[in-house]
């Protein structure tokens, strides 16, 4: 398998911009690199995103979608780049999607600016094309199996039993909320704060299903990245519900860490920082230890 890093992601975002006709990409600025590499094209103003296989053309042909359909309804919301073609372009198998770049933030975003956006989403219908439920455990396996030869086989394992424990529990969680619409991912950093207020970001997790997994994200954000009580208390008044009150919440707590766990692991192979906090977090889970400070990576 040849490993994807910033080298094999900007040869296929070259070839990506050769096929979409946008200029050489050789200064293009690496901003993120996970489960997409994400890169600032410069001129034009452009964000190109370069999926990690293509397992992911499917989840990038909807995304483009689904954040068109959500600024056809007045939901602020990135762009995709309608200059070039309206669906992925696929290099060797990869997605690559084309975004407006938005004008520098004016501020981080906090949890609190999550609130508008998400109640606004809640409330929409569902589109006229289908959106998945939010499996947040389906690539679980892929991520493990990334990792061979660089983990601890006992950790792979431990987080494999945990995923059917938890795939086997998640169907029957009772919904609080009604189901709908959800982000799938709703985090401060896929929130910009532009001069008219927060953009919503990175939609390629976007469902149809239990509104409580808008919630959960945060909420854990709160109890392993640091996010502070009063910042977390800020998000759930503007909301008007406090996620952690609803009898589903430990389960679909537990789900997201195996998830945000085994996420890691693509990331470990070459990556010593990258291992230590895959170490830190399965032996948190281990342990029962749910105050044990986690690190995005």
């Amino acid at each position: 398998m040849i490993p994807f890093d910033e080298g094999r992601a900007r040869l296929l975002l070259a070839r990506a911009c050769a096929s979409a006709g946008l200029p050489e990409s050789g200064g293009a600025r690496l901003l993120a690199l996970g489960e997409n590499a994400v890169f600032d094209l410069g001129d034009p103003a452009v964000v190109a995103k370069v999926g990690r296989g293509p397992e992911l053309s499917d989840r990038a042909g909807r995304e483009l979608g689904f954040a068109r359909w959500l600024a056809d309804r007045g939901i602020p919301v990135v762009r995709p780049y309608d200059a070039v073609p309206p669906e992925p372009n696929v290099v060797d198998g990869h997605p690559v999607t084309f975004w407006e770049r938005l004008a520098p933030a004016e501020r981080p975003a906090r949890p609190v600016d999550l609130a508008p956006l998400l109640l606004a989403l809640h409330r929409l219908p569902l589109p006229p094309f289908p959106l998945a439920r939010r499996d947040l455990l389906a690539p679980v396996e892929r991520w493990l199996a990334s990792a061979e030869g660089h983990v601890d086989p006992a950790d792979v394992a431990f987080l494999r039993d945990r995923r059917d424990d938890f795939a086997a529990a998640l169907p029957g969680l009772p919904a609080q909320l009604p189901t709908g619409v959800i982000h799938g991912d709703a985090l401060p950093r896929n929130v910009h704060i532009g001069a008219d207020g927060p953009v919503l970001l990175d939609l390629e997790y976007a469902s149809h299903d239990l509104r409580e997994h808008d919630l959960v994200v945060l909420a854990l954000s709160h109890d392993r990245y640091g996010v502070p009580a009063e910042e977390y208390r800020a998000f759930t008044e503007a909301y008007g519900w406090d996620v952690r009150e609803w009898a589903g919440f430990a389960v679909l707590r537990g789900a997201r860490e195996t998830a945000s766990a085994s996420w890691v692991a693509q990331q470990a192979p070459g990556n010593p920082a990258a291992l230590a906090e895959f170490r830190r977090r399965v032996d948190s889970l281990r342990e029962g230890a749910t105050g044990v400070r986690w690190y995005p990576f």
